[in-house]
């Protein structure tokens, strides 16, 4: 079941950073990016934080699960999801811990997107 645009749209805005979010449908769900990061997966309308060792303070003892099939198990968010304060810090902490997005390389002139 695919997630819908408005609840990955509400779980962006719940991290609160505007300018620094943004959400991007991706193979018919959602990954929410924060400073150019892959913080968040929003698999059939629930929230997935990838895991990290900062994430994991903040939450205590996290579900984990894959937020797909054959993925890796991430921080599922259910209740937690309703506070902002949290979801805010943790998507800060997951972007801090994670490296820096690889630079893309430039296409040749005349390729097809």
């Amino acid at each position: 079941m695919a997630s819908d645009q408005q609840f990955a749209q509400y779980v962006a805005d719940q991290i609160g950073l505007p300018a620094r979010v943004a959400c991007r449908r991706m193979f018919g769900e959602y990954a929410i990016y924060l400073d150019g990061k892959v913080v968040a997966l929003v698999c059939d309308n629930q929230c997935s934080f990838k895991p990290t060792a900062p994430g994991r303070s903040l939450l205590g003892e996290p579900v984990e699960r894959p937020p797909y099939p054959g993925a890796r198990p991430h921080f599922l968010l259910a209740g937690q999801l309703e506070d902002q304060d949290l979801v805010s810090r943790l998507a800060q902490a997951t972007a801090a811990a994670l490296p820096a997005p690889k630079a893309k390389k430039p296409r040749p002139p005349g390729s097809r997107r």
